[in-house]
């Protein structure tokens, strides 16, 4: 019987195996970890160094083409990984192409295995702190619902916590037709993270300036959603991710801009996953930030994700994983030194 407690996180969103297209001269790059979940988990993992890595749940449905150099990347990641077996179908591939102003486009080249609730049942994932759901409005409501019906009929139903639900809203339904769903989402998640295109999709407004995001549009449209009410009891939060502007955290009390980790251009090498590594890094920051986890924590919690979508973003595919006496590193960085990097220039940092 599962064990309520021990997982801090998971996320639903799917693991894809990815081809990178970039544009010529520079050659394409096959059987790159991808997804919205891998990049999730990845977030979530750079802050949790071995044994607490087990606590970063998230699911790998792996076909019969799985390649054998994953399962090893994977492997040494020491997650709480379910890697299902479905050897009667190839895994999921997606094609990403990138063109001129990060232009990106992408389609999927095998069928796709969504994850939905019925996937946690019967499962130490279905007792995490926080939940990562990358969805539209509606089937957002539906998977918040589902998760806590089956943790209420379980055995296990004396843990009466009700966990985080952290929403990224999926692109293509970020409609002025879906704001009326988008509200009565927004009741029943604690944080919800559009990008600014997205959030001003759903009202009909850009909210892209001429050289940077047109910061008082993104404000007044997220101070609409915080007066229509986030969360069970009206407390939950906004986190508008604005790349290399970076990220807007709002929610009662509180609303502050933070700037994007890497300030050069130079630093970002694959913007893809970017954003779900932010996610990522977000949720565990809710979980362990302070005696109890909330969105109380939102600010700091976002300086986590921060962080965590910088690893993202500096290469193709995954940062690498060392390891040396003082423990892990990734891309030959200590995450705990970087963070303390950034906290120490944000002293410096001026709310735009």
């Amino acid at each position: 019987m599962a064990v309520p407690g021990i997982i801090d996180f998971c996320t639903l969103g799917m693991f894809i195996i990815d081809e990178i297209e970039f544009p010529p001269p520079a050659p394409p790059a096959k059987d790159i970890i991808g997804g919205a979940g891998s990049y999730s988990a990845l977030g979530a993992r750079l802050f949790s160094p071995a044994p607490q890595s087990r606590a970063v749940g998230w699911i790998v449905d792996c076909g019969s083409d799985f390649p054998s150099d994953l399962r090893e990347t994977i492997a040494q990641w020491d997650t709480g990984v379910w890697m299902r077996e479905t050897p009667h179908r190839l895994t999921t591939r997606g094609w990403n192409g990138y063109g001129e102003n990060e232009h990106r486009a992408f389609r999927y080249t095998t069928p796709k295995l969504r994850l939905d609730h019925h996937a946690l049942q019967d499962t130490l994932l279905l007792w995490s702190k926080s939940f990562h759901l990358i969805c539209s409005p509606l089937r957002c409501i539906d998977l918040v619902e589902n998760i806590l019906a089956l943790r209420d009929q379980s055995l296990q139903a004396a843990c009466k916590h009700r966990p985080l639900f952290i929403w990224e809203p999926v692109p293509d339904l970020c409609t002025a037709e879906e704001l009326t769903n988008c509200y009565k989402a927004l009741k029943v998640v604690d944080v919800v993270s559009p990008n600014h295109s997205e959030l001003g999709a759903f009202f009909g407004r850009d909210t892209n300036g001429n050289d940077h995001v047109d910061w008082r549009a993104i404000e007044a449209l997220c101070d609409e959603w915080l007066q229509s009410g986030i969360g069970p009891g009206r407390q939950g939060g906004v986190v508008v991710r604005a790349g290399k502007d970076g990220c807007l955290v709002a929610h009662p009390g509180v609303r502050k801009w933070i700037p994007a980790y890497h300030q050069s251009a130079d630093r970002v090498v694959d913007p893809t996953g970017g954003g779900n590594g932010f996610l990522g890094g977000l949720a565990v920051g809710l979980v362990r930030c302070g005696t109890e986890p909330g969105v109380q924590n939102l600010y700091e919690a976002a300086l986590w994700g921060s962080v965590s979508a910088s690893f993202a973003i500096e290469q193709i595919g995954m940062p690498a994983l060392s390891h040396d006496a003082q423990g892990e590193r990734w891309n030959d960085v200590r995450v705990g030194d970087r963070f303390s990097e950034f906290q120490s220039r944000l002293e410096r940092y001026v709310q735009p």
